[in-house]
């Protein structure tokens, strides 16, 4: 990878939203706290009245807003992201609850990461999101759960793995209380996936 080293530069980040940003607002305090050598260089949402936009002007961080109905093709909705990223000077692309599915090109084969709130290979794949990964980890009977960073590729939730974090699962957990304790683990594994690939300590192989 030809990414800068952790102690050069920021490492230039472009950060896909859909809804809430939470995700996003993470990122923005690690930054802020010293914590995230990187500069977030855009925001793009699939969602024009996503709150993450809000989160992003306040810190003022240029955002876009990107729809699936604007475009005839997928590929010319991916196409346009992709322009905007690299008109952004973005290094690396970091979907942070981003619900559309990217064609993701040749130039960013290795330089599209997302966290996906399962420990991956398991409960991930097309409709996994959000509460309903929650919920099918619940109907299981897991004992534990937690988030997973992987690198992206063609399709759901199958890119190479960077970094997982666990928490357990607890009697008379709900959905909801579930998330709230992945989440917590979300907070720290992203930041430590992106770091990971700023010092190039990331293997980027499926094997």
């Amino acid at each position: 990878m030809t990414l800068e080293p952790a102690n050069t530069k920021p490492l230039g980040l472009a950060v896909l939203i859909s809804g809430g940003g939470t995700t996003l607002q993470n990122l923005i305090d690690e930054i802020d706290r010293g914590q995230l050598n990187a500069q977030i260089k855009l925001v793009v949402s699939s969602n024009p009245t996503a709150f993450g936009l809000e989160r992003a002007n306040k810190a003022a961080i240029p955002t876009a807003v990107v729809t699936k109905k604007d475009f005839d093709t997928p590929a010319r909705m991916s196409q346009h992201v992709f322009d905007l990223v690299r008109d952004a000077g973005a290094d690396l692309v970091c979907l942070a609850g981003y619900l559309s599915l990217l064609e993701i090109p040749d130039d960013f084969a290795t330089r599209v990461i997302n966290i996906h709130p399962a420990l991956l290979p398991a409960f991930g794949g097309t409709g996994m999101y959000g509460r309903r990964v929650h919920e099918a980890v619940l109907a299981a009977g897991c004992k534990v759960s937690g988030p997973t960073v992987h690198f992206c590729d063609q399709t759901y939730d199958t890119g190479p793995i960077i970094v997982q974090r666990t928490c357990p699962v607890l009697e008379g957990d709900t959905p909801d209380t579930l998330a709230q304790r992945v989440f917590e683990q979300e907070c720290i594994a992203y930041p430590e996936a992106i770091r990971l690939i700023a010092a190039d300590r990331v293997n980027t192989n499926q094997d």
